[in-house]
Parts: structure tokens; sequence; C-alpha cells
């Protein structure tokens, strides 16, 4: 195997699109367990999606299956852990994550260790498997799989308390942490922002990329994709990353959508 296969195995077109400051749009699964979600995101135009370990009961299989059929259908496929566990961390890499998500990161420390979890030594302290699921389970020299393989995997540590907002210019600081993910939902509840505050979460956002500026690090954003004017003002911040909704809330929506519709042709509404 050569050096240009084991690049192309383990490029990931998140980063490189962040890194040309273009839109990165991205949907989270809580409630699909088939391989079919992998093309429907494809062909729906999004360029990521992360299963969400934090707030569903998807198991650790089905995590790999759905990280699987996103990458064949050319959707980096990330997960989002339900908290700061190295274990965990390793098993969902293993298991064919092109990234991790990892929830209230409220420190520097905090987000070393999730990127000490994540990296191969010397950059970190992952366990050593073989049959890596990145490569095609292809062999390569170990040492120049895990060195392209801490290359490939992208970490975003989510900003989503007051504490976390405090210490974000030490967690931007962070070498391995590639984006600092505003969650706003969880943000917002603790820092009591008023339903229509727009103001306050947009300044929230300018806090997180100020931070972030200097260390060259992406900005994300969940939990303000029903707020249009919100979206816009922190897109103009510098934020790239969007995250535009889960599978169940799609699936919600477009039903009683579709419903009123059929309602309205037969009533003549």
């Amino acid at each position: 195997m050569t050096t240009d296969d084991l690049s192309t195995l383990t490029r990931n077109p998140l980063r490189e699109r962040l890194a040309r400051g273009e839109l990165a749009t991205s949907m989270s699964l809580r409630m699909s367990r088939s391989h079919e979600i992998g093309r429907i995101a494809a062909s729906a135009g999004f360029d990521a999606l992360y299963v969400d370990l934090e707030h569903s009961v998807l198991s650790l299989e089905t995590a790999a299956t759905l990280c699987h059929a996103a990458r064949e259908a050319g959707v980096v496929p990330l997960v989002r852990l339900p908290g700061l566990d190295s274990s965990l961390i390793g098993r969902v890499l293993d298991g064919g994550a092109m990234g991790l998500i990892l929830p209230h990161i409220e420190d520097a420390a905090q987000a070393c260790a999730a990127v000490s979890a994540a990296l191969y030594p010397p950059r970190g302290t992952r366990s050593m498997g073989t049959g890596q699921a990145l490569l095609h389970y292809r062999s390569f020299p170990a040492a120049q799989a895990c060195a392209a393989l801490n290359e490939a995997i992208f970490i975003a540590v989510m900003v989503e308390s007051a504490a976390g907002l405090a210490a974000v210019d030490a967690i931007a600081a962070v070498a391995g942490v590639d984006m600092l993910f505003v969650g706003a939902g969880d943000l917002g509840a603790e820092l009591g922002w008023a339903a229509a505050d727009d103001d306050a979460v947009v300044d929230a956002f300018g806090k997180v990329v100020a931070a972030a500026r200097p260390h060259g690090k992406f900005v994300g954003a969940g939990g303000i994709a029903n707020r249009p004017a919100a979206m816009r003002r922190v897109f103009d911040l510098g934020v790239r990353f969007i995250s535009t909704g889960t599978d169940l809330g799609f699936l919600a929506a477009g039903a009683a959508r579709q419903l009123d519709a059929a309602k309205r042709a037969v009533q003549g509404a």
C-alpha cells in the first residue's frame, strides 16, 4: 500500500471545506438505524452528519453502521458522545467515525483530555487497534497509519455552559481541537436568554469566534436552525458549521406539513 492510498483514505472533506471558509451543514441522527440515511443526507446536500449518542438510545453498533453508510455516501460521519469517556472515544473512532463532538467541555483540561483520548501517540494516548474502519481495513505501517489518522480525526468541543463560555480562550488554545461548537440550546437555558433575544445569542457567538480566530479554530452553531436572523448574523461573524436539526425533527415536521396539505386539498382550503 502506498502513502498516496493512505492519504486518500484518510482525507477529511469536512475539514477541507471549513479551511476554505465555506459553509458546512450537518444533520444529527437520533432515531435512524438503517443505512438509507447516509444516502438521504447526501441527496439532501449535507456535508456531514452526526450520530447523537447524548440524546438517543442508539447503540455503538448502530453508530458504526451509520458512520459506514454516511462515509460511503460521501457525507462525513461524526459522533456526539454522552460525555468525556476515553474508552468510549476509542471505540467510536474504531467503529468508523471521522470525528467527535464532545459535549459540556468547560475548561482547557477537559479539552486536553478529549484530544489525548482521540489521538494516537505521540500526540495522544489512544490505544492501538488493528483493522481500522477509516482505512477500509487495509494494512499500512503503524507509524504512518497513526500519523495519518491523527490528521484525519476532526475534534469538536462543545461550548454550552456559562463555565465553558468563560473559559473559551483557554479551550480555544488547546492543540488538537479543530472546532468550538456552540450549543445554543443548553447555553441559552443556563444564561436565561429570552426566546426572541437574538442579540444575546450573537454576543455569545462573538466571544467564541474572537477566542477561536487567533488559534485558527473553526466555530460551529447548534440550536439556532429555527432562528434564521441569528443564523445569518453568526455566519457573518465567521461561523461556518451549522447543525440544521435532527432526523426526528425533520420527520415530525414533514409529516405535519404533508398532513396539512392533504387536509387542505380535500377540504378545498
